[in-house]
């Protein structure tokens, strides 16, 4: 992309100045100033009639005789910002321009040149107009082809990658896509190293902050654009504009302006002109190029997540029928057949997967990779984190190879039903499928960048050629997500249960087994174990308590063993003995390790439990007493558990 405005230097380079014979007396430094006009004029009180970046041509039969006027000529056009001062020889000043002319244009960075042979001014004017029209019309065709190739990605659903890499092709620049994590999601070095471009990127990105959604950070050399809509940013578009660089193959850009008065190339002082933007910043051209990307990334990322909206419903749909009895079993096996999931004659087996906490700023504060910048505890959050878990869950569907209907199945839970080739397939498939699950971080708040590659599959697009695999967010066959979501992250085992009920031989007994798994995952939520699937065997008391929880006579257990606790805690709500009592008992009754667990000392952690005796009027030195209160404990989670 060559600039639109010729520079001082190259209009000196045309046929009709060099046959002029031009000489440089003064003002070298701002040789390479952008000439937006040329302006004949031979009054000395000009400079009010321009409005900067104009190459002036005089013969100077009208300036002033003296110095003090020459002077005062010369700062008026270096304070108006014109490009030069071109001195046609031979009519006012026969051998050179006066020495003070010099020295003012010196000093002032202006560039002042001699014509030493008598030239038409009209061929220069011509020259230079013709250039800079044809400079302007190259570049509405470079506007138009950024404008019409990124239409054309849009219209063909192109990935992130496909769109960065476009950007890159007609920038000649480097371009990176991350998320508001500052995790790579896409890049294009443009042919310059991939692992220096990418080296240390999350330090290096935190530190370029410009200012507005669209800017230029002059430090860092980056152009950065928000990428998101409807109100959600989910990412940023940079792109490297070396300001002493070339920009693409189109031409070499020009090297920056010189000089404390170099002029802007604007239509007023202090002002960029169209398309030739400022040395502080890049061409208009190359702004219109990344916003253009940005809304094409944008728009694909909508658009995708309007296409799976029906599919999710229909999975959603589907496995409500089945734990609802809303449809009739064969309907459900049709149109899920038509889903690409063959649900008969196959061996089933719910899965249901959730997070350990219920409260989102209980995991330390989530920001959902769904929908960037929830603060922790919104009222969003909630449903941001359900959907993250719901792709995850998807993602980990689809990279174990896997046919399952998957779904949300209330705020809490994310339900998949496997549809394996037989019972043998079984603990192989559970395995592989947790196997993929951790290595997604639903959970995450602050993500570690996956290791990127040339061209890195984007938030809306698979693994291609050995790059980094991305999660998919849209449902495919299989209620697997396909793209849109943050990338895949690794996340802590311990942050979400994943259960899995009983295996059954037809789609009439699939109930059953979702409902097993659902109540297994509520149960082992407080378990301390770090299981990769959680079974019916594996809960233990808690499960059964779990499933007992709607019995009356547990709840009557409980109302006896912690009612009269319960109700001092409900009097002493800066207490809460509950707790304390419960880190004795899971302590194992060890007296300083609870008092550390409950972080108080241990006078005080005493003193509590002699309350805690006199109000349950019990004896907490005696296992029997102990192992009624724990089991009370227990019922008393199973019954509060959503």
């Amino acid at each position: 992309m060559s600039a639109v405005f010729p520079t001082v230097r190259e209009v000196l380079a045309l046929e009709p100045v060099r046959h002029g014979a031009p000489r440089l007396v003064a003002g070298d430094a701002g040789l390479d100033r952008p000439v937006r006009w040329v302006h004949v004029a031979e009054v000395p009180d000009i400079a009010t009639l321009l409005g900067g970046g104009e190459l002036v041509l005089t013969t100077g039969i009208g300036l002033p005789a003296d110095d003090t006027g020459l002077r005062a000529f010369i700062g008026d056009l270096a304070d108006v910002g014109v490009s030069g001062l071109v001195v046609e020889l031979g009519r006012r000043y026969l051998s050179g321009v006066p020495r003070v002319m010099a020295a003012a244009a010196e000093r002032r960075g202006l560039p002042l040149v001699e014509l030493r042979r008598a030239t038409p001014f009209v061929r220069i004017t011509e020259a230079v107009h013709a250039l800079i029209v044809d400079a302007q019309l190259t570049e509405l065709r470079a506007t138009e082809e950024i404008h019409q190739r990124f239409t054309e990605l849009s219209v063909e659903g192109a990935g992130p990658g496909e769109v960065v890499r476009q950007a890159a092709e007609l920038s000649g620049c480097p371009v990176v896509l991350e998320n508001l994590s500052r995790q790579v999601l896409a890049y294009d070095p443009a042919g310059e190293s991939a692992e220096l471009l990418l080296d240390g990127w999350e330090q290096h990105s935190r530190r370029i902050r410009p200012a507005g959604r669209t800017a230029y950070d002059t430090d860092s050399g980056w152009l950065v654009t928000m990428v998101g809509a409807r109100g959600q940013d989910w990412g940023r578009l940079l792109l490297r504009w070396p300001g002493d660089g070339e920009l693409t193959t189109r031409g070499p850009r020009r090297p920056p302006e010189s000089g404390r008065d170099a002029p802007t190339g604007g239509a007023r002082p202090g002002e960029p002109a169209a398309g030739a933007g400022t040395p502080d910043s890049p061409p208009t051209r190359l702004t219109i190029l990344v916003e253009r990307a940005a809304s094409t990334l944008a728009l694909g990322r909508l658009i995708r997540r309007d296409a799976e909206g029906l599919e999710r419903q229909l999975h959603r749909t589907l496995l409500t029928a089945l734990l609802d009895h809303s449809r009739p079993v064969d309907e459900v096996a049709l149109r899920a057949r038509a889903l690409g999931v063959v649900l008969e004659r196959r061996h089933l087996v719910g899965v249901v997967v959730r997070y350990r906490t219920d409260d989102p700023a209980g995991d330390g504060g989530h920001e959902s990779a769904g929908e960037p910048g929830l603060a922790p505890g919104a009222p969003e959050a909630g449903p941001a984190r359900l959907r993250d878990l719901a792709e995850a869950v998807g993602h980990a569907v689809r990279e174990a190879k896997l046919t399952a209907l998957t779904s949300a199945l209330d705020d809490q839970a994310v339900g998949a039903l496997l549809a394996l080739p037989d019972a043998s397939f079984e603990e192989r498939a559970l395995a592989t499928f947790a196997a993929a699950l951790r290595r997604t971080r639903p959970d995450a708040h602050v993500p570690r960048p996956a290791e990127p590659s040339r061209a890195a599959p984007g938030p809306d697009e698979e693994t291609r050629g050995g790059g980094v695999p991305a999660p998919r967010e849209a449902s495919g066959v299989g209620g697997v997500p396909r793209g849109g979501a943050a990338p895949v992250r690794l996340v802590p085992s311990a942050a979400v249960v994943i259960a899995a009920g009983s295996g059954v031989g037809s789609l009439r007994e699939a109930r059953r087994s979702l409902v097993e798994a659902r109540q297994i995952a509520d149960a082992a939520r407080r378990d301390r174990r770090d299981l990769p699937v959680f079974r019916l065997p594996n809960v233990g008391l808690a499960g059964l308590l779990h499933l007992l929880r709607d019995e009356p006579r547990v709840q009557t257990f409980v109302e006896r063993e912690l009612g009269a606790l319960l109700a001092y805690d409900a009097q002493h709500p800066r207490e809460q003995l509950l707790g304390t009592l419960r880190a004795y008992l899971e302590q194992g009754r060890n007296k300083s390790a609870s008092a550390a667990a409950a972080h108080l000392s241990r006078p005080a952690f005493y003193e509590r439990l002699a309350r805690i005796g006199r109000i349950l009027d019990v004896d907490l030195d005696s296992v029997d007493a102990c192992l009624s209160l724990h089991v009370a404990l227990l019922a008393l989670d199973a019954i509060r558990t959503p």
